[in-house]
Parts: C-alpha cells; sequence; structure tokens
C-alpha cells in the first residue's frame, strides 16, 4: 500500500495532543488518542442578520449574539427613544419600554438582565440607571455625574462605567447591582470611546478628541488603568464587546463611516474582516467570536436598520481517519 510519506516525501508528524501550529491542511498524528488530524482554517466574516424595527443611532447594546438586547437611541425625527427590542439570532421583537427615552446612553448585561445608564435627553445628560428584567426596565441607583458617550463593560450586578462627555472625562464609575462608586481614572481623557470586559478585567479603545479618533487602547484590573496595544485604525463612536484578552472592535468614523474590524488578544490588535455596512454610533454586543453589530448612522444614506453577525477566524482540528 502506498504511504504518506510515498506521495508527499515526508513523514506525518507524530504529536501528543493539538497541533501547534496553523497552517491550512497541516496533518499531524495524535498519539494521545490515536487519530490523524488536519487542520481546517475557517474565515472570519460579518453575515447578514434580521434588520433592526427602524433606523437608529446613539443606541446601546448588552447580551450575546443569539439573545441580543439594544434599548435606547435616536430616530429619524425624533430627539430620543425608549424603545427595547430583543434579538433571537434572526429576529427583533419588542421588549419593555425603558422608563426613561434617552439617546448616546451605555449598556452592558444580558438580554435578561441588562443595564442602562447615563445618556441625553434633549439637551440634559442623565446620571440615572436602569436594569431590565427580561420584560420590563426598573430604576438602578444613580451615577455620581451625568454623562453621555461612555464605553460600558460587565453585567448587571459588577458594571463598569468608562469616561464619557462632560469634560471628555477621565472618570469611572463601578455599580454593583444597587449604587456606583468611584474607580480608577484612565490615562486618557475621551469620549465616543467603545469598551469590552468584565468590572475587573476591562478594556476601553478608541474615542475622541481629536475629532479624527484616538488608537490608543487602555486595560484596567479593577482598581487601575495601563497602556495596552494600539488600534490599527484610529476612530470614534465605534462599538466593541468581548474580553480584555479576547475583543473586538467595529464600526465607528475618521470623518466618514467605517466598516473596519479589528480584534484584540490581550496584546496587539489585528485587521479581520470587514462589516458590509460602514457605520458609526451603533450597538455591539456579544463575544469576539459571535459578535453583533446593531443599526447606527451610516454617514451618507442616514441611519441604518442592518443587523450583521461576525464569525471568527478559527483552526478547527479534523479527524481524518481514525
Amino acid at each position: 500500500m502506498t504511504t504518506y510519506k510515498e506521495v508527499i516525501g515526508t513523514a506525518v508528524t507524530n504529536i501528543a495532543g493539538n497541533s501547534p501550529t496553523t497552517v491550512n491542511g497541516d496533518i499531524w498524528y495524535n498519539s494521545s488518542d490515536t487519530t490523524f488530524n488536519f487542520n481546517t482554517i475557517v474565515t472570519a466574516a460579518w453575515a447578514t442578520g434580521g434588520n433592526y424595527p427602524t433606523g437608529t443611532q446613539e443606541l446601546a447594546g448588552a447580551g450575546t449574539q443569539t439573545a441580543a438586547l439594544a434599548f435606547g437611541g435616536e430616530n429619524p425625527g425624533e430627539d430620543q427613544t425608549d424603545k427595547t427590542f430583543e434579538y433571537n439570532g434572526s429576529a427583533w421583537t419588542a421588549g419593555g419600554d425603558l422608563s426613561t427615552a434617552r439617546r448616546l446612553l451605555s449598556g452592558c448585561g444580558t438580554q435578561t438582565a441588562g443595564l442602562a445608564f447615563g445618556g441625553v435627553v434633549g439637551g440634559s445628560r442623565q446620571d440615572s440607571t436602569e436594569e431590565y428584567g427580561g420584560t420590563s426596565w426598573t430604576a438602578g441607583g444613580a451615577m455620581g455625574d451625568g454623562r453621555e458617550n461612555m464605553a460600558a463593560a460587565g453585567i448587571q450586578t459588577a458594571a463598569l462605567a468608562i469616561a464619557g462627555d462632560s469634560g471628555p472625562k477621565k472618570q469611572t464609575e463601578e455599580y454593583n447591582g444597587s449604587s456606583w462608586t468611584s474607580g480608577g481614572n484612565l490615562g486618557t481623557a475621551r469620549y465616543f470611546l467603545a469598551g469590552a470586559g468584565t468590572q475587573t478585567s476591562a478594556l476601553a479603545f478608541g474615542g475622541q478628541p481629536p475629532t479624527n479618533g484616538l488608537n490608543n487602547t487602555e486595560e484596567y484590573n479593577g482598581s487601575s488603568w495601563t497602556t495596552g496595544g494600539n488600534l490599527g485604525t484610529a476612530r470614534t463612536q465605534l462599538a466593541g464587546c468581548g474580553l480584555q484578552t479576547a475583543a473586538v472592535a467595529f464600526g465607528g468614523t475618521q470623518g466618514s463611516g467605517s466598516n473596519a474590524t479589528e480584534l484584540y488578544n490581550g496584546t496587539s490588535w489585528t485587521a479581520s474582516a470587514a462589516m458590509g455596512t460602514a457605520r458609526r454610533l451603533l450597538a455591539g454586543a456579544g463575544i469576539q467570536g459571535g459578535a453583533i453589530a446593531i443599526a447606527g448612522d451610516t454617514q451618507g444614506t442616514g441611519v441604518t436598520t442592518a443587523t450583521e453577525e461576525f464569525a471568527a477566524g478559527a483552526v478547527t482540528a479534523i479527524i481524518a481517519t481514525t
């Protein structure tokens, strides 16, 4: 019988476990489970999801790609909205209205335990917080001061509000499910930034000033911020989600709507697949390998209803023969 070595000209590598390489088509013998394996590369891509019920910008998001929550924002001809919508992975349905209609707000948590805070009503910055229980919003503790254009991270009972506009701010506040307390200040004051991670392991990136956007990233350890790797594309009014060591940044603007996507590994950002619809002032939710981009402003054709779902590239070990 013809062997692999006779056909290919080299022997199959014997490894006790998974291959350390990420080369498409690499073959190895896994001596731990006595199987032959090969690498298959899955390409990162954005796919079209169910349209948001109405064109909206300056909204907030929470949850996962298959169980997302989006709320507030600004609709055409309306200064701010109180509407909440829930996503099941294919379609949006109406949820309970916010108690206070607002735009430029922030949010985090899950579809059944969401958090909304800050924002603008008319021209007034808000300090109010609302908690979502899966059907309706109830009042939470007020922030230390009214802010808009903040980044958010964490969950309903352990949230982080980062920077924002009434300055701009370096200020961080931490929420414990009932009240906000002061956390460590950012190194760079900014607003229209994005965030990811948890209350004790967060990420803040992008934003302004300047008006064409920042590229710097900062990492939070629960008490203080330190410098992380720079974004490849400086931008403001972007969205982000994921973890401090596995985040995704998408959309935003440098004077026109961006479709750029970047992935963070805890040290540096790398470019990934572009969104189908370039936009700013959008909402985002999910994890690095399963993010969702919601609505926003295209800076050309007005606000959009587009929802897009991200699948990160990966190397999958496939058993070729046993």
